[in-house]
């Protein structure tokens, strides 16, 4: 059992994007800064339900499908559920649909509680106002012998990094520049000392940098 992270980043170390609007609540550079991932065939897969098997096969899909893999539960923010967005719908029900790709126990970190926990095709959802510390217990209760995700957003995955409470950290790095955006490093020096740390550069032009405690 461990508790994982995998997480896009841009060359400059950002993990979020700044250019949403309401009418392109993602931005145009949040598809530049996971475009890799988005378009192998595991994303096509268990995302997109596409199973035209379309998508890469190389370096990118072997770490989503990784990103998939032995999973039994997860943890993730209110803001990558979608809350920010949508804070005027009270029957949203996360950015996936009615197959969301996680089959799991999702524990979302939220102030919008108490709200029923929500089941969807193998995905339940649970929403929790408590501290990293907290949550992850119940996670790691949920998951068995399985491992645990920290999901994202940034700020969520920071907390945990700062925190201790992560054994492994993969970083896709994308090849282009953000300039603006939440600093994955600036608030970790010197966190690389207590993992093993390697690196593999994919097709797309993607570094894949894994650290394990």
């Amino acid at each position: 059992m461990a508790v994982r992270v995998d997480l896009n980043i841009s060359l400059d170390g950002f993990a979020t994007t700044t250019d949403q609007t309401p009418d392109n609540p993602f931005g145009d550079d949040w598809p530049r800064l996971v475009g890799a991932y988005a378009s192998t065939r595991t994303f096509r897969e268990r995302v997109m339900h596409d199973m035209s098997g379309e998508g890469s096969t190389g370096v990118d899909d072997a770490y989503a499908r990784a990103y998939f893999t032995n999973i039994g539960a997860e943890i993730m923010g209110a803001g990558m559920f979608g809350f920010h967005s949508n804070l005027e719908d009270p029957n949203w029900q996360g950015w996936w649909g009615d197959q969301p790709p996680f089959e799991c126990p999702v524990f979302v970190l939220t102030n919008r509680v108490p709200r029923p926990s929500l089941e969807l095709s193998g995905t339940s959802f649970h929403f929790i106002s408590t501290t990293p510390e907290a949550a992850l217990k119940l996670a790691l209760d949920a998951a068995g012998s399985r491992d645990v995700r920290i999901g994202g957003g940034a700020s969520v995955v920071l907390d945990f990094l700062k925190a201790g409470l992560v054994d492994q950290l993969h970083v896709a790095i994308a090849p282009i520049v953000l300039g603006q955006g939440r600093q994955l490093w600036s608030e970790l020096r010197g966190f690389e000392t207590a993992f093993e740390v390697t690196s593999e550069i994919a097709e797309s032009g993607t570094i894949h940098v894994t650290f394990r405690r």
